[in-house]
């Protein structure tokens, strides 16, 4: 008799591990717009699986972070499913998750808030939360910017080393319309994100466009890792910078923060 059949010795510990993680993937696949919540016995009864299973099953997901209880007894997908690697998932609740966090940045602050993520040398627009003050107007969801012209887009490319960097920028990334203070090469960005590496937070001093400041800082997921970034874009005219690092800045960086353990990071 072969371990593993019927009365005979135990499944390999190998297979069983398989096993149950096919059982767990199978709750986490239960969930849906339509159904983003369900009782255990419901779970059971989708799945295949024994009530007794299902219940060491949602616990298990429960105490690893991947299901939360609600108060009336179901279980609803947590913020750590979207540690489990599908970018695509992940970008667009990232904005979902980050909703919250960032309309308690635009009323704490009263400017705009972005939300954005390195594509190629641009920065990509998720979220704008827009101040009629402020200059740009014509940047909204899905607007592409250059990353070394914005504070987002700095922030992101001072997570990576010299050999990614080589492989997003190019002499062509300096080019086009920019603002009086904008880096022109990259000897002259490399100290730049140097800084920023080191501080944990990154500006845009009327680099981006005249009479445009803001102050960003990294969004990370549970490898620590920068998926994307946050910033609050003032008119230069009525912020001066020293007021936009000593009061906003600590608030981009809290956001972040939050928006982070969102994810499943620290």
């Amino acid at each position: 008799m072969t371990p593993g059949s019927a009365g005979g010795h135990a499944r390999p510990k190998g297979g069983y591990q398989v096993e149950a993680l096919a059982k767990g993937l199978r709750i986490l696949g239960l969930f849906s717009e339509q159904r983003p919540a369900m009782k255990l016995t419901d779970m059971a009864a989708a799945t295949g699986l024994p009530l007794p299973t299902a219940f060491r099953m949602a616990s298990t997901l429960t105490a690893e972070g991947f299901l939360e209880q609600l108060p009336d007894g179901r279980y609803r997908p947590a913020p750590k499913v979207l540690t489990l690697g599908f970018s695509a998932l992940r970008s667009l609740d990232l904005v979902q998750l980050a909703d919250g966090p960032l309309r308690r940045l635009v009323d704490a602050t009263g400017q705009t808030v972005n939300l954005g993520v390195l594509s190629g040398d641009h920065v990509l627009y998720l979220v704008r939360l827009r101040n009629n003050d402020l200059v740009t107007a014509n940047i909204q969801v899905g607007s592409r910017l250059p990353a070394v012209r914005t504070s987002m887009g700095k922030m992101l490319l001072s997570e990576l080393d010299e050999a990614g960097l080589d492989r997003v920028l190019t002499e062509e990334s300096f080019t086009g319309a920019a603002g009086p203070n904008a880096v022109t090469s990259m000897d002259a960005l490399r100290p730049v994100l140097a800084e920023i590496r080191g501080r944990g937070w990154a500006l845009q001093d009327e680099e981006l466009a005249h009479g445009l400041r803001s102050v960003a800082a990294p969004v990370r997921d549970a490898s620590g890792t920068a998926v994307a970034a946050v910033n609050v874009a003032v008119p230069a005219r009525e912020v001066p910078t020293s007021r936009l690092l000593d009061r906003v800045g600590p608030l981009v960086q809290d956001t972040c923060a939050e928006i982070s353990r969102l994810l499943g990071g620290r």
